[in-house]
């Protein structure tokens, strides 16, 4: 919403209808979640205008990647803030030449070290690490499968796997990775619409999630000219979205 360290995102979010959580960035801002006190300042807004904040974002400190050596602090101290936010899921997010091969031990090794020692935490925070990448579905699994902790997940984002050319295995991914293995979906059409025509057949990916069982977050990840904007381009989105949906029952 280009309104990082600005607690009024909460209070416009609680404006938009069908909205229910925001996805708050850690690092960025001067003002952001590395101090617990402005955690708390949020925990207090989200608590005043019943919206969760179900995921943090933007974990990395300057300079730091999935392979630093220092990458696992990086994600405890966001799993701390995530765990006083009530949030379910920190974003682990690693792209291009920040994405292992999981074919290459030397290239994942670093990687699934810093998963390992983050997941403990993680679980005993009740905070899932998810693993946003450039990826393909099946060398997602076998990282998560190296990895084998189940506090470690895939954040399932099918206009990145679209981005980095595994379009035709975006939709399909769905049902291969299941229920188990997502813990957060990512919905996004560039600067456009999600009904709109895009990479990603929208109605058959949500088609898709109902048939996994899937019955976590979707969050928007989508560009908008201004806030004004936002808001009536979102309102349009989540009458698309839960047209598609199968939503738990009140």
């Amino acid at each position: 919403m280009k309104m990082v360290g600005d607690l009024s995102v909460i209070k416009t979010a609680a404006g938009i209808p069908g909205m229910a959580g925001v996805e708050l960035q850690v690092t960025a801002g001067a003002r952001n979640l590395r101090d617990m006190e402005v955690v708390r300042e949020y925990k207090r807004e989200s608590n005043r205008w019943n919206i969760r904040i179900p995921s943090l974002a933007g974990i990395w400190d300057k300079g730091v990647n999935i392979g630093s050596a220092n990458a696992a602090d990086n994600m405890r101290q966001s799993i701390q803030a995530a765990e006083l936010l009530g949030s379910n899921v920190v974003l682990v997010a690693f792209f291009g030449e920040n994405a292992p091969d999981v074919t290459k031990e030397d290239s994942y090794g670093p990687v699934v070290q810093n998963l390992k020692k983050a997941a403990p935490a993680a679980a005993d925070a009740g905070v899932i690490v998810g693993l946003e990448n450039s990826l393909s579905p099946a060398d997602n699994i076998k990282l998560l499968e190296l990895v084998g902790h189940p506090a470690v997940r895939v954040y399932y984002d099918l206009f990145n796997m679209s981005t980095y050319g595994h379009t035709a295995d975006a939709v399909s991914g769905v049902k291969l990775m299941g229920k188990d293995r997502i813990c957060a979906v990512h919905v996004k059409n560039g600067n456009k619409l999600i009904e709109d025509a895009g990479p990603i057949d929208w109605p058959a990916a949500f088609a898709a999630f109902n048939e996994i069982g899937y019955d976590g977050w979707f969050t928007y990840e989508t560009a908008h000219k201004n806030l004004t904007a936002c808001i009536a381009d979102t309102a349009k989105n989540n009458q698309f979205l839960t047209k598609h949906l199968k939503l738990p029952e009140a």
